[in-house]
């Protein structure tokens, strides 16, 4: 029994990695396809691995790839930069279209309008941005077991609406908006979030790549099986109440992507 129940856990696992590789290239996709042509240059703003970069290279005689640590790519027209989205050393009006998906998520909320100041200053035409959209951050977010504080999941810090966006790029017009994904990022309430920090969120997303932002460790997995009766019933409860919860609460799209204009 107990194998079957490994097997089984193994290829809901996977079923969910083929779920979200699809989700990822529908979002991919997206960019690629609302994203100003027949420009000079662009700057990708958290290229990570250039991955997106390597797509949209043929589309730009030149372009620019940044991130906190300095992307990896062997195409002729990309230039990988180290830096800051809060403080870019380039001159204003650099880049014909500046591409920032992924990433304000991340940023400090008292370090947001400051990005996305630096983000319409360097831009000289169009500005692209993508975000989760109405992530509930309360929604598996993790214990750490070294300072027992408690993380959003995946670094997400921040939530996005239309409307806050318009907001944060208001100097800017807003040229175009797209929905990408369906179900969002799942919903959660005040009751349910108690009982499972008081459960040691054994189901949170602990197969992120971001640390304790509290601590800085590795977040540790954490094993359903170790908690105590408290903990177990705690966050039956709170899965309960969530269940009955989602029955009240409209499922939106996953991302949300607009393209502003320079005026």
């Amino acid at each position: 029994m107990a194998e079957y129940l490994s097997v089984l856990k193994m290829s809901v696992m996977e079923d969910d990695k083929k779920l979200l590789s699809l989700l990822e290239q529908e979002r991919i996709n997206s960019l690629i396809n609302i994203i100003p042509k027949g420009f000079s240059t662009l700057l990708d703003i958290g290229a990570r691995d250039g991955y997106i970069s390597n797509l949209l290279s043929p589309y730009f005689k030149k372009v620019t790839a940044l991130d906190l640590e300095k992307p990896r790519t062997a195409k002729e027209n990309i230039i990988t930069v180290k830096g800051d989205v809060t403080q870019m050393e380039f001159p204003d009006n650099s880049f014909d279209v500046i591409l920032c998906t992924e990433v304000l998520e991340h940023i400090s909320p008292k370090l947001v309008d400051k990005a996305c100041n630096e983000i319409m200053r360097v831009a000289k035409n169009f500005v692209v941005i993508g975000v989760p959209y109405k992530q509930d951050t309360r929604y598996g977010r993790t214990t750490c077991y070294s300072c027992k504080g408690k993380n959003p999941p995946w670094g997400h810090v921040n939530s996005f609406n239309e409307d806050k966006l318009k907001k944060l790029f208001g100097p800017l017009f807003l040229e175009s908006i797209s929905f990408v994904g369906r179900g969002g990022w799942g919903k959660t309430n005040v009751f349910s979030v108690l009982l499972m920090d008081l459960a040691g969120n054994p189901w949170g997303a602990y197969d992120q790549e971001q640390f304790c932002l509290r601590c800085g460790k590795k977040l540790i997995p954490f094993l359903p099986d170790n908690r105590n009766v408290f903990q177990k019933v705690c966050s039956k409860v709170a899965y309960l109440l969530n269940n009955i919860y989602v029955h009240f609460t409209l499922s939106g799209p996953t991302w949300v992507h607009m393209v502003f204009k320079k005026r």
